[in-house]
């Protein structure tokens, strides 16, 4: 990543400015905000946009993203989530894992987007709210249409059947479902329409009464996955939302399962890609992340020939050259000089939110900045790619805190660097190892 730093359009709230400190502070990445930290990512800027415009005219995307431990993937599709938050796209991220969210069952990845769905103006879980917004906006065009207020509900219906066609074609419980929550709650029965809208959100061990009350049986299937999605993209399109931007993260995770689960996963994820391209979920972007070992490595893509066709892109020349148009793009990770470029952006916006400003900026100025950057790096073996989590956390929490609220701390003479290994994260304390002896594997 470039050193370059992110133009401010505006005054950040105190809010926003919080948000982003804290999450900085815990060493986590901020769920929102991050535009006020986003360095060298405008290269992808043009094509990214465009793709998200093209989902929102009804097109579907499928993206790849490749990068090293450190190097910026859950940055970057946050920071691309906030873009299409901002296009009225609603939003999901899943962790891949065995145990929580095998990428070879679909019924719980879609359930898992279910449960993580946020909009512009819900937090996850957002799929009760996209659903009555959906119901308001059949109303509302009823009316428009010059529906009499007593034929409206069956008028309604009508229209839901109409816009669920191709739905129910696939998934002919998913409308039965929404028929059967409506009725719930037109009749007052919460219970039954609270327990509709967890089946309807793929949740397994609904009541078999309000199963039956909604008209459905049984759970969702892996097969009956698509079909569910194809009815959720139709709901939110419908409600006012221009798509949905999905992310599957830490997918190489799939190289540490058994080889079963494995081969079955790549097949899904293959199968998924297919789906994509086909045309079958309008108004979908789907972006997996993965390590360049997971896409290159005979435990992950290239095991699967047909995968490693569809995710197959040139990345011999010079990462200046790459065509951030393609299905796989690459996140080059941090160099010390980035490190320390965004290392100041965030003691501005710190500074923007204190009391004395002045001081935060002359006290901790670039050449403080630059020496913390070059003491972390030096902590981690000098791999400079896998310490922004921990430098900004320094940088936050030990440092800036301190001169904010301690007006004779100096960093220089107060403050001496210290890592524990308590406070690293795997790849980080690999990274510090002193000998191959340190090194913690993750053997079955």
């Amino acid at each position: 990543m470039s050193t370059d730093r992110p133009e401010r359009t505006g005054p950040v709230s105190a809010a926003r400015r919080r948000d982003v400190i804290d999450a900085l502070r815990r060493g986590a990445v901020p769920e929102s905000g991050l535009d006020l930290l986003a360095t060298g990512l405008g290269r992808f800027e043009p094509a990214l946009d465009a793709e998200l415009d093209a989902v929102a005219t009804g097109a579907s995307v499928f993206k790849a993203v490749r990068g090293e431990y450190g190097s910026g993937k859950t940055f970057f599709t946050r920071w691309l989530g906030e873009r299409a938050k901002r296009r009225n796209f609603a939003v999901a991220e899943i962790q891949v894992s065995e145990t929580e969210t095998p990428l070879h069952k679909l019924e719980t990845v879609y359930r898992r987007l279910t449960e993580r769905l946020s909009t512009s103006g819900f937090p996850p879980s957002a799929l009760r709210p996209v659903v009555d917004a959906w119901f308001y906006a059949l109303e509302e065009d009823s009316l428009a249409a010059g529906t009499a207020e007593e034929d409206l509900a069956e008028a309604v219906e009508q229209l839901m059947a109409a816009r669920l066609t191709d739905v129910s074609r696939h998934a002919p419980s998913f409308a039965t479902a929404l028929r059967g929550y409506r009725t719930a709650l037109t009749s007052g029965d919460e219970v039954t329409a609270s327990a509709v809208m967890a089946w309807l959100g793929g949740q397994p061990h609904v009541a078999a009464s309000a199963r039956r009350a909604a008209g459905v049986r049984g759970d969702l299937d892996h097969f009956g996955a698509f079909g569910f999605l194809q009815g959720l993209l139709t709901v939110l399109r419908d409600s006012g939302h221009k798509g949905l931007f999905v992310v599957l993260d830490e997918v190489e995770t799939l190289q540490r399962v058994r080889s079963d689960a494995r081969d079955k996963a790549l097949n899904a994820l293959r199968q998924l890609i297919d789906e994509v391209h086909s045309g079958r979920f309008p108004g979908l972007y789907l972006l997996i992340t993965g390590t360049p070992a997971f896409y290159e490595g005979q435990q992950g893509v290239q095991r699967l020939a047909p995968l490693a066709q569809r995710l197959a892109t040139d990345f011999t020349t010079d990462p200046r050259f790459d065509n951030p148009r393609a299905v796989q793009v690459r996140l080059p990770g941090f160099t010390q000089d980035s490190l320390v470029g965004l290392g100041m952006t965030i003691r501005d916006l710190y500074a923007d939110g204190v009391r004395d400003p002045e001081r935060v900026r002359t006290v901790v100025d670039d050449a403080y900045i630059a020496d913390l950057a070059v003491a972390v790096g030096g902590a981690l073996g000098g791999r400079v790619g896998v310490a922004p989590r921990l430098f900004l956390k320094k940088l936050v929490g030990d440092v800036l805190d301190r001169v904010d609220q301690f007006g004779d701390f100096d960093p220089r003479q107060h403050y001496a660097l210290t890592v524990k290994a308590a406070e690293m994260s795997e790849v980080e304390r690999n990274a510090a190892a002193g000998s191959p002896d340190e090194v913690e594997l993750d053997l079955p």
